[in-house]
């Protein structure tokens, strides 16, 4: 459960970095994903986590 907060609050710093430090570019995305058709986010998001559970694989594994 430690490992799972603290993947969480990641999350949240790298999400803050970026609204923060870029806000421009968050509304820019945020637009460019609304205009993006759902396969493609389905898609995006497969990829994501596939990146991810790789990532934490390598790393805990």
């Amino acid at each position: 459960m430690p490992d799972f907060l603290a993947a969480i609050g990641l999350v949240l710093v790298v999400e803050g970095l970026i609204y923060c430090g870029f806000p421009q570019l968050a509304k820019r995305l945020a637009g460019e994903i609304l205009a993006m058709p759902e396969s493609m986010l389905r898609v995006a998001g497969l990829v994501a986590l596939a990146i991810g559970v790789g990532i934490v694989w390598l790393v805990r594994g």
